[in-house]
């Protein structure tokens, strides 16, 4: 099973476009690089597992693995990370 590769950052709802850096955790969750450094501190607050780096699907492949359309967004945005 492929990743989704979600259209936007969970937390400021920018778009991530598949060939852009853009930071999961280990269930997907997606933000941006600016929201994961800034204000959550490289910890995913849905699950607080690390974030790390998404990986960037080749082009040729989005074609019969296209990223997924599904924008997730937190209406609240995304609480400063306790972790600091």
């Amino acid at each position: 099973m492929a990743l989704e590769l979600r259209p936007n950052c969970e937390c400021c709802d920018k778009d991530l476009p598949p060939e852009s850096l853009a930071m999961i955790c280990s269930f997907e969750c997606t933000y941006c690089a600016d929201c994961a450094s800034t204000t959550l501190a490289g910890i995913c607050p849905n699950c607080g597992g690390e974030l790390v780096r998404r990986p960037i699907r080749p082009a040729a492949k989005l074609a019969n693995n296209p990223a997924s359309t599904k924008r997730v967004l937190k209406a609240e945005g995304c609480p400063p990370s306790r972790a600091a």
